[in-house]
């Protein structure tokens, strides 16, 4: 995503979640908005398939889980779909574009 699409004035707002390697370098991030929404998750290319990005994601969905939000929500690359589908989220709706990018909305029901 270009830089310029993933800078809001939500971040102020949100709960960020960020993973650290042992060097203390940011290896992931995701972020979770005050409505419920998942957004902005990224793993660097070379801590991909290690966990980085579910721990992110058990991460932010367990702190709306304790905040009380009765769900959450996201906003899926086509090509993450399974990924998400793993941690209980269900597809719903149409494709539609963001970004240029094919995406799917995703829910998962507490």
């Amino acid at each position: 995503m270009p830089l310029e699409e993933e800078l809001d004035v939500r971040d102020a707002q949100c709960l960020h979640a960020i993973a650290y390697d042992a060097d203390g370098q940011a290896v992931g991030t995701g972020r979770l908005l005050p409505d419920g929404h998942i957004g902005r998750m990224a793993v660097r290319k070379p801590w991909r398939g290690q966990g980085v990005g579910s721990l992110l994601l058990m991460a932010l969905v367990d702190a709306a889980r304790r905040r009380g939000d009765a769900e959450v929500v996201l906003d899926a690359q086509l090509h993450a779909r399974a990924f998400y589908a793993r941690h209980g989220f269900v597809e719903e709706g149409k494709t539609f574009m963001d970004a240029g990018m094919p995406h799917r909305v995703m829910r998962f029901r507490f």
